[in-house]
């Protein structure tokens, strides 16, 4: 047989074959046994030295000829496999337009987050800027600087978390149980200036974790400092307060209290914005809902904080956004808002 014979026998089966292929695949094994290096067709192009030399012309003209016929046959071929494969992909991954669209998962703000918020609005319409204070405090920031005795009972290891400090120091480092500290900073970077200050973070108290303590919680306190500063001024920023928070109509009110670093002390309470003063299981029937503590700064602790206690007056507060969240959406357990638990997160937003 000849090499022209030969060349035409290859182009016939190779046509019958590459018929018979009808996925990518089986086309890449054609396409590697027929046109690839080691192919037939490459392999039977090597004898077209052996022929004559007036044989040699018409030859390699005619395996010119075979071998675009079949590369232009492999193509078409290809294309064809490549759109029957996407209409296959097609046909499988079919989209009902006529179903409900998915409703897509969209994050929202913890609800301590949201009344944090809530207060910083409140307070910057009273002209309180927000000031950040560190939470590993020293013994006197927390303690001593705010007239805490050196026997206060709050000052013992079972209420309060003592930390090794890291650099050879006298100072006793704690993380804060309060954010009262940072009263002291506040005045410390502003004294003998007026001072208007919110002071929002996490705290920390060796507690045992129940439904109505916890060892990490949150707390905002604030600090007005300046020339005749009132109880009444107090007061009416709390009510203010209580207005933005809970809504027109709300109520305050102050009951003696005791803190070592406000002289005189209050308790702050608003009027029950639950039940609206016909008594409820909340309130305990009483129409009042204790909010937190509150008083004049105390002398002592002007004076630690650079302002003459004769010249300047100030008060301070601190209350737990905690409870507040639980008041304003009926969270009865107060481990809830450190669970992670979404079910509880899915209810905001």
């Amino acid at each position: 047989m000849s090499v022209i014979e030969e060349l035409q026998a290859l182009q016939k089966r190779a046509t019958t074959e590459l018929e018979a292929a009808q996925d990518q695949a089986s086309l890449a094994v054609w396409k590697s046994t027929f046109l690839g290096k080691k192919g037939e067709l490459t392999l039977l192009s090597r004898g077209l030295g052996k022929l004559p030399p007036e044989e040699r012309p018409e030859a390699g003209q005619r395996f010119n000829i075979v071998r675009q016929a079949l590369e232009q046959q492999f193509e078409q071929a290809e294309t064809r496999a490549k759109h029957a494969s996407l209409m296959d992909e097609l046909e499988s991954e079919q989209i009902d337009v006529s179903l409900p669209g998915r409703q897509p998962s969209v994050g929202r703000l913890h609800p301590i987050t949201e009344v944090l918020r809530q207060v910083a609005d409140a307070f910057h319409i009273m002209g309180f800027q927000v000031w950040e204070s560190p939470e590993v405090e020293t013994d006197d920031y927390n303690f001593g600087l705010l007239n805490f005795l050196p026997d206060h009972p709050a000052r013992d290891m079972q209420d309060t978390f003592y930390v090794e400090s890291p650099v050879d120091s006298s100072e006793k480092l704690l993380l804060r149980t309060h954010t009262s500290g940072g009263q002291i900073h506040a005045m410390r970077r502003y004294a003998p200036h007026p001072v208007r200050v919110l002071l929002p973070g996490k705290c920390y108290r060796n507690e045992q974790v129940t439904a109505r303590s916890e060892m990490q919680f949150s707390q905002f306190e604030f600090l007005a400092v300046g020339r005749n500063i009132t109880m009444a001024d107090l007061k009416g920023t709390l009510a203010n307060l209580a207005v933005h928070l809970f809504g027109p109509g709300t109520k305050t009110r102050v009951r003696p209290s005791y803190f070592p670093f406000t002289e005189p002390s209050a308790e702050m309470d608003v009027s029950c914005f639950l039940c609206k003063g016909k008594g409820c299981r909340i309130c305990k029937y009483t129409n009042w809902l204790e909010i937190g503590g509150c008083g004049m700064v105390h002398p002592n602790v002007l004076r630690n904080g650079g302002y003459d206690p004769t010249e300047f007056s100030g008060f301070a507060g601190g209350f737990g956004p905690e409870r507040i969240a639980m008041l304003m959406y009926g969270i009865d357990d107060l481990r809830w808002f450190l669970s992670g638990d979404e079910r509880l997160l899915e209810q905001f937003g």
